[in-house]
């Protein structure tokens, strides 16, 4: 992999660096973010997106927020820590590991109340990286426990991008494919095009592209054909939030998708670290979905393709009953057929 989603640049004072995933396919540009407004703006307009990687740029935000309050007393130090997470959670609802990551953050000022404004900073760079480290592991893991549930020959259907440009690592769902892949597997992935943002047809197919991975882009509404002509044998797809019971939240169009496995018996897997689950939620219907701005679709890449005054909604994510979920692929191992007791057991092992 010759491309790094996000990573920092420089000592604890220094700046995250992202690729610019608005501009792809068509120009491969990295900005960085010397600035905590630049880092929400850039997890706002999905600069920076999927929830892994949300999570990580979320921590590293933390530590772009507080650089300069080093010379801050505790007190004061607290208190902008405090202003820091609030504004960097007002950024997007839905994907879980933004707020895990920044309720991570907290904790260690929390742990170390003892320590100067500056220690405590020091502290919290650390932590960040260390929340990348992990995410990387977790991505390989997820690809080592996902990668037996493909067979060679398969065609594998996936939804939006859950691959390295949505993590810090290589990915989820992306991951299980890379690893088929590296283990010697033959597959042809159909990406669907995802809309209305096509992350499917701007990332997905540029990520599998640059890995030489043969990719057919179709359009969202392709699907239930391309499943019926016997060209997709499995589906894998990511996740930004998933329930106590196993439901999940996802692209919006991935609830679809689901249904449609199901109609035509095609196993439908979700690939997703520990850090996705909120157990706080009993099931998916209490998952906050996103609603996002209208323009997404009535000026669509700067195309007006719908007629002014009509009214638009623009749901981005919804959720998938773990019903119809055949496994969810965690870097612990697989949760066949879950359930809040499966989901539970899992976690509290790990």
């Amino acid at each position: 992999m010759n491309y790094q989603t996000l990573q920092w640049t420089g000592d604890a004072c220094g700046s995250l660096r992202m690729i610019d995933q608005t501009l792809l396919p068509t120009e491969f540009k990295e900005i960085d973010c010397w600035t905590l407004e630049g880092v929400w703006e850039a997890i706002k307009v999905l600069r920076v997106r999927g929830a892994p990687a949300i999570g990580v740029a979320a921590a590293y935000g933390v530590v772009v927020g507080l650089k300069d309050h080093r010379d801050d007393d505790r007190s004061d130090f607290n208190t902008k820590l405090a202003e820091v997470a609030a504004y960097l959670a007002s950024s997007r609802p839905t994907a879980v590991n933004l707020f895990w990551a920044l309720d991570r953050m907290s904790s260690v000022a929390l742990e170390h109340r003892s320590l100067s404004s500056a220690e405590v900073h020091d502290s919290l760079f650390a932590e960040a990286k260390k929340i990348e480290a992990e995410d990387r592991a977790m991505c390989a893991a997820i690809g080592q426990h996902g990668h037996v549930l493909l067979e060679s020959g398969t065609g594998v259907l996936t939804h939006c991008n859950a691959g390295a440009l949505a993590t810090a690592g290589s990915g989820t769902a992306l991951s299980v494919i890379f690893a088929a892949v590296a283990a010697g597997k033959s597959l042809r992935v159909y990406a669907d095009e995802t809309r209305p943002l096509l992350q499917g047809a701007r990332l997905t197919a540029w990520e599998l592209q640059q890995r030489d991975i043969p990719v057919t882009v179709i359009c969202d509404n392709m699907a239930a054909q391309v499943m019926k002509e016997g060209h997709i044998q499995a589906v894998v797809t990511g996740a930004d939030r998933i329930a106590a019971n196993g439901d999940a939240a996802n692209k919006i169009g991935t609830y679809g998708v689901a249904l449609l496995a199901k109609a035509h018996n095609i196993p439908f897997y979700v690939a997703a670290p520990s850090s996705t689950f909120d157990l706080s939620l009993a099931h998916g219907d209490h998952i906050p979905i996103e609603q996002r701005a209208r323009e997404e679709i009535s000026n669509g890449f700067d195309r007006r393709t719908v007629p002014d005054g009509v009214d638009v909604y623009n749901p981005a994510f919804d959720v998938t009953p773990a019903a119809l979920i055949s496994a969810i692929i965690t870097e612990h191992g697989l949760i066949s057929k879950p359930t809040s007791e499966k989901v539970r057991e899992q976690l509290k092992a790990s």
